[in-house]
């Protein structure tokens, strides 16, 4: 069983650890073994659902938009994490605050103070405040941090914003056809059932499966409920997650989409971690993780022919990592200096395609989906009714 473990070692503060043990004791004495004093231990259900059971998530982009303020109004770094944590009510955010404050007391830097809370600051926000701290411009780097977020949640809103219409659809048409299937159909079934081999071979199927839900109708439900659950666990794995992806780059048309959405997502990041002084290879290494495995594998051979001379366009345009407009856009970058800002600006030019795309695609896709909708509860309809027809036929 998996166990999930808050604990702390001297260097390293507060952090969470995940370990593969028979039972707590187990988990806890792994813990030890490798040096740390185990705060808590707790179970990591592999069938927990989506969403249940999780702490409350650090707000990072308020956090550093009400830091940024603070910082800028000019009190001191210290002063400024006090200051949040005397104003915040949440437990969970004040116990995240005290320990980055407890690190600073200690003489640390700020960046190896979040570093020591990674399930807190991930490794991109802790890489741009090391490279503020280079410079001492911690307010600009966080600047450039908030307005990142900022964009990346745009396009995630404009994503979630296409998905919700389609969402709904599918929703309502799978509620309306489930009470066919589940309340209607059981009735006709009683209607028909003296009618036997006179029925339509695929009415009669209907009619069976009505039959059979109005019999065990207890055990329809409960295998529902466990399809559901198996189906949102099956969904909450990274491995099915992965799939998932490789299974929409097959298709001809939604890959390419797929590869320049992951590019562009990578391009931003990429220039604002270059934008904050970070060298370009290291700044790769942080990224990578945006990527799916096969880019990550073209990312890593980039990375070595940069190391061995190339320059970056040539090394990103050998290992399929551009588009012919950030091709000529890196070209130019190279020629000016400005790496960062031309990875901003292929970042904004694809973002405007992708979102000319997603219009499209959904103006096209929401018609289509209706009409789906509509045979399938029109096919259910015609089928219960299909045997009145032909009665009424006869009669005449």
């Amino acid at each position: 069983m998996r166990f999930r473990i808050k604990a702390m070692k001297a260097g390293e503060g507060v952090v969470s650890l995940a370990f593969d043990a028979r039972d707590a004791r187990d988990a806890q004495a792994q813990a030890v073994g490798q040096g740390y004093a185990v705060l808590s231990v707790r179970g990591a259900s592999p069938f927990s659902l989506p969403g249940l059971g999780r702490r409350v998530r650090f707000p990072l982009l308020l956090f550093t938009q009400e830091l940024l303020a603070l910082l800028q109004s000019g009190i001191s770094l210290v002063e400024a994490l006090e200051t949040l944590n005397e104003k915040e009510s949440r437990a969970e955010t004040r116990a995240v605050l005290r320990g980055l404050l407890d690190q600073l007391y200690e003489g640390r830097t700020l960046s190896a103070s979040l570093q020591s809370q990674p399930d807190v600051f991930p490794d991109l926000y802790v890489a741009t405040v090391r490279a503020s701290e280079r410079t001492g411009d911690l307010a600009d780097s966080l600047i450039r941090y908030v307005v990142y977020q900022a964009q990346i949640d745009l396009v995630r809103k404009k994503l979630v914003s296409a998905s919700i219409y389609p969402a709904i659809l599918i929703a309502v048409g799978g509620l309306v056809t489930l009470f066919l299937l589940g309340y209607v159909v059981p009735r006709f079934a009683h209607v028909y059932e003296d009618m036997g081999s006179d029925l339509p071979f695929v009415s009669r199927l209907l009619m069976h499966w009505g039959q059979w839900i109005d019999t065990h109708g207890k055990l329809a439900v409960l295998l529902f409920v466990a399809g559901l659950v198996t189906f949102g666990w099956w969904v909450s794995l990274a491995s099915t997650r992965a799939q998932l992806l490789r299974a929409l780059r097959a298709i001809p048309a939604m890959g390419e989409r797929v590869r320049v959405y992951q590019l562009t997502r990578f391009y931003r990041t990429l220039g604002m971690l270059l934008a904050g002084g970070i060298s370009i290879v290291p700044a790769m290494g942080m990224v990578a993780g945006l990527l799916d495995p096969e880019l990550r594998s073209r990312l890593d051979t980039a990375q070595r022919m940069i190391r061995e001379g190339k320059t970056t366009s040539q090394a990103m345009e050998a290992n399929a990592l551009t588009t012919p407009v950030a091709l000529r856009l890196l070209r130019v970058g190279e020629r000016t200096g400005q790496m960062g800002d031309m990875m901003e600006r292929i970042a904004v030019f694809h973002d405007e395609e992708m979102a000319r795309w997603v219009e499209w695609f959904t103006k096209t896709f929401e018609p289509l989906l209706m009409a789906v909708i509509g045979v399938v509860i029109g096919g259910i309809v015609v089928l219960m009714y299909l045997p009145i027809f032909e009665l009424a036929g006869s009669v005449q």
